[in-house]
Parts: structure tokens; sequence; C-alpha cells
């Protein structure tokens, strides 16, 4: 009989989803909440199309992101003023204290691998509401390009 308080693997399936501060559904995976994780987040995500999350920064934590399928923009920066394309099969990584979001343009849905040094799921995650207008004003700005 093993004992219940030594650390053992576990498996996860991720069936089901839980909705994120951000304003994205996000699948179940490796996080304090759901194995007892004591320094990594790692769950599924998919955005359709159209999909956006609210503008927001980790405090103290960095995030890396493995995009699976599709294809998205992440605004980012104070203002955020910088924006990465990115597509199946791009890592991307976001610093601590960096405001950013994505969205999704595209008629598709992307999905991506989130990993987070932060084992809980949303604790640290700090909305920033006084970036939206800035948000809106730079996906206004992707939508004009990709309709002309």
């Amino acid at each position: 009989m093993s004992d219940p308080s030594e650390p053992t693997c576990r498996l996860v399936r991720p069936d089901d989803t839980y909705d994120g501060k951000q304003g994205l559904t996000y699948f179940n995976g490796i996080a304090a909440e759901t194995v007892g994780s004591k320094g990594v987040c790692m769950h599924l995500l998919t955005i359709p199309p159209g999909g956006r999350a609210k503008a927001h920064m980790h405090q103290s934590h960095e995030t890396a992101i493995y995009v699976l399928d599709g294809e998205a923009i992440a605004l980012y920066g104070d203002k955020l003023q910088h924006q990465a394309v990115t597509k199946a099969g791009d890592l991307f990584y976001i610093p601590a204290g960096v405001p950013h979001l994505p969205i999704n343009i595209s008629d598709r849905p992307i999905s991506a691998v989130i990993a987070r040094t932060d084992p809980n799921e949303q604790e640290s995650v700090v909305l920033l509401p006084e970036l939206e207008p800035y948000a809106d004003a730079a996906i206004a700005k992707l939508m004009e390009k990709k309709i002309t």
C-alpha cells in the first residue's frame, strides 16, 4: 500500500473545462488544483474564431506557449503596442509582469498548450481593464488589414 503523502505520478485527461478570469475557457490540466503541483501549471486552450482574452498579466511568473493548430496574434507591452503572429509549431514566451492578450482573427480555432511557472490555475492573473481601449484599437486595425 502506498503512502498518500509520498509524491506520485498523476495522469490528467483534459475532459473538463474551467472559465479563466481572462475570458477564455481552458481544459483542465496539470495544476495545484488538479494534481497538487508545486511549480508548474500546464493546460490546453482553444480560442474560437473571433475569440480573444481580456488584457492581463501574470505578475510573478513566466508563461510558455506551444501552438498546436491554427494562428493567433498576441498583443503585448505596456500599451499592447507590440504584436506577434503565432502559428502551429511556434513557441511563444511571455515574461512575468508583461501585459498581453491573444486574439484569433482567423476563421479557424487555434489550439495551444500553455505552461506557467505558477502552479495555480488563476491566482496570479491580474486583469488590466485600463488597457482594453488599446486592445480594441489594435484589433480594429488588424481587422481592417484583414478585410483589405
